[in-house]
């Protein structure tokens, strides 16, 4: 696809990408997000440290869980622990805001531009932080969703009301058995819809995002887009970060920018219309967001 990969200086100084990257957002015709996990962890939805220990402790000294993520495989016994755990997960990585406004900033710099937003994010920031809800497209799930895990239909189900009673009535690291979410067309235990596997349930809502996200990209081929990657990393490089890649070597109007602690990196192909800062993303975009105002 490409011949090599370009990787930016580490030692060079971040004023003059964020000078080009301010340069960039005032130009550029249409602007598409792309959101990995990285821009979570800079809003300060962090699963491991203070913040796991805050709240999972007691799972912690049980269990010897050592973080949220590589809890949410671990074996419990029984659905009620399972869910007791879950349902702390999804209340506070969902439901509860995200500690530093590091979305709200983002916003701030796109919400008079033509933009959209494709992400691999399942934490809804976007949507809470003000995003238009039809100009965004989560590709992965949604940690506000429940879903067969049979699937006997291709269907998803909000889960808000049953997970904060879950948070609500649970004891001991269990949760009432007759808060169990089950399928309501087949009686099945429910599940997150979240893609792990091939049991991950695309329902009407998904495709109609895809199909606002392609023909956003169709409608605006040729203009002057500023493709804009923000914490994506290299476990699903084929959503986001290959095909920005690609976009922006067919279109000679593009800009490709990275920002991306230790990661920022871009072809050589399109080095000279590319951005990479290797920097706090949410450093970053205040900075931008703070020049936007002024």
């Amino acid at each position: 696809m490409f011949s090599r990969i370009w990787t930016k200086p580490s030692t060079k100084s971040c004023s003059e990408p964020m000078e080009r990257l301010k340069a960039a957002l005032q130009d550029c015709d249409a602007v598409v997000i792309g959101a990995g996990a990285g821009l979570s962890t800079a809003a300060g939805f962090t699963y491991t440290g203070e913040r796991f220990e805050k709240y999972f402790s007691d799972f912690a000294a049980k269990y010897g869980i050592q973080d949220m993520y590589s809890g949410g495989f671990f074996p419990f016994a029984t659905p009620e622990e399972h869910w007791a755990y879950w349902s702390r997960y999804i209340y506070i990585n969902r439901y509860m805001d995200a500690p530093k406004p590091v979305y709200d900033a983002i916003l701030k710099l796109v919400q008079d531009k033509d933009y959209f937003v494709i992400t691999t994010n399942v934490d809804h920031c976007f949507q809470k932080a003000g995003f238009d809800k039809k100009r965004l497209f989560y590709t992965q799930g949604d940690y506000g969703l429940f879903q067969c895990s049979e699937p006997c239909c291709q269907e998803t189900f909000d889960n808000e009301a049953v997970i904060l009673e879950m948070v609500k009535r649970q004891e001991d690291m269990k949760i009432p058995s007759e808060l169990l979410p089950v399928c309501p067309h087949c009686g099945k235990p429910m599940t997150m819809n979240l893609r792990s596997d091939d049991t991950f349930v695309e329902d009407e809502g998904w495709h109609r995002a895809a199909e606002r996200y392609e023909d956003f990209l169709r409608t605006r081929t040729g203009g002057k887009i500023l493709f804009l990657e923000l914490g994506v990393g290299y476990n699903t490089p084929v959503i986001i970060k290959y095909p920005f890649w690609q976009m922006t070597a067919k279109n000679p109007e593009a800009t490709y920018a990275c920002i991306n602690q230790g990661q920022a990196v871009c072809p050589q192909e399109i080095e000279q219309r590319s951005i990479c800062m290797n920097a706090d993303i949410g450093q970053v975009l205040q900075s931008l967001s703070d020049a936007a105002i002024q």
